[in-house]
């Protein structure tokens, strides 16, 4: 009985975990757009990753950084067909200047 309920709670951690499940409304998982756009930046290493809605798409957001390069790759994977939304280097100077603009629109109010 013990080994069945550790089996089960496996299989919930398996389906939980973000690289394998597809998020609420996602028809791709973060594993697949993550290989999309990791296929995008040769050479990159992701250094953050996360599913969200912007200018009303769902979107995998991936900053990339690429070995001898300053700043970071901004790769977006459509999260409804895998297609690449857009690819974009941003400056470290940009990187400041997004940091604190959402570290202001998530502030409590």
């Amino acid at each position: 009985m013990r080994h069945a309920f550790a089996i089960g709670l496996l299989a919930a951690a398996l389906t939980a975990s973000p690289a394998l499940a597809k998020p609420q409304g996602a028809r791709i998982t973060m594993a697949a757009a993550r290989a999309k756009a990791l296929a995008a930046v040769p050479h990159g290493r992701i250094k953050s990753a996360e599913l969200e809605r912007e200018h009303g798409r769902l979107i995998y957001s991936f900053d990339i950084a690429v070995p001898g390069r300053t700043g970071i790759e901004e790769v977006q994977i459509s999260a409804i067909d895998g297609k690449l939304v857009s690819l974009e280097h941003e400056t470290p100077a940009k990187e400041r200047r997004e940091a604190r603009a959402d570290a202001r629109a998530h502030k409590p109010h």
